[in-house]
């Protein structure tokens, strides 16, 4: 038989936070979406120091994106937005004075801070219902955003208070699924890998990716269930309401 659940781990994105719920925020503000603005902060920067196209940019930024994407997925690590931007001047053969290039990276760190996404219904009363019974700790990739934005941004929920730790991809090291942050999860709440159940939205980085490790995994389809039907998950959780009951009963076994 083995070790009781004492620990839960959660993703963020999809999880806790619904993803991009921001968007229709920023457009009743009459603002460019998070992506078309991302490429104009760089655009706005190297312009004022020196004309360029539009198109030039836009197409650098895509491309340092692409780069990204491929090393998030192949070798499971999440580049610092500032490092990704250096890809696109590098690629433009350009480059920014040190104080402009910091307050591009802090207007990418900072957008979802400023204009918040939405929660997910439930999840406070979740969390009530668990946290003090089981740890937790957050278990999240950092795509733009860093660690220091994510807590802040679970700071201004008043959600902070319920997780015993915190692991980011970009503080880390690696992303999901490598076994490095979810060891970095069990050291910061003092319990063996096995003792832990994830909860998450995605099959391969938070079902499959914990299960590897030994640990159990719960299948949360609220937000994105585009998985249910190919999961291996040792439960599937459809709302926040039903997630305490969920948990409980893989404890009990």
């Amino acid at each position: 038989m083995g070790r009781p659940l004492r620990a839960i781990t959660f993703d963020l994105w999809d999880t806790i936070v619904h993803d991009d719920s921001d968007e229709p925020k920023r457009k009743a503000q009459g603002l460019k979406s998070k992506k078309e603005e991302r490429r104009h902060l760089l655009w706005d920067a190297l312009n004022r120091q020196q004309p360029i196209e539009w198109e030039r940019v836009k197409l650098a930024y895509d491309v340092a994106d692409a780069a990204f994407n491929k090393v998030w997925h192949d070798q499971h690590v999440t580049w610092p937005i500032g490092e990704r931007l250096q890809v696109a001047l590098k690629g433009l053969g350009r480059t920014l004075p040190e104080t402009e290039f910091a307050k591009v990276v802090t207007a990418h760190e900072e957008m979802e801070v400023m204009i918040r996404p939405d929660l997910i219904p439930g999840i406070r009363e979740a969390l009530e219902g668990l946290h003090g019974r089981y740890k937790t700790c957050i278990v999240s990739d950092a795509i733009v955003s860093p660690g220091r934005c994510l807590r802040r941004l679970l700071e201004s929920y008043d959600l902070a208070r319920f997780f015993d730790g915190f692991a980011f991809s970009d503080e880390v090291g690696y992303s999901k699924p490598h076994r490095s942050m979810f060891e970095a999860a069990a050291r910061q709440m003092g319990v063996g890998l096995e003792e832990i159940v994830h909860i998450g939205d995605r099959d391969h980085n938070d079902v499959k990716g914990p299960q590897a490790l030994g640990m159990k995994a719960i299948l949360f389809t609220a937000t994105r269930p585009a998985d249910k039907d190919r999961t291996s998950a040792d439960a599937i959780c459809e709302r926040h309401a039903d997630l305490v009951a969920v948990v409980d009963r893989l404890a009990k076994g």
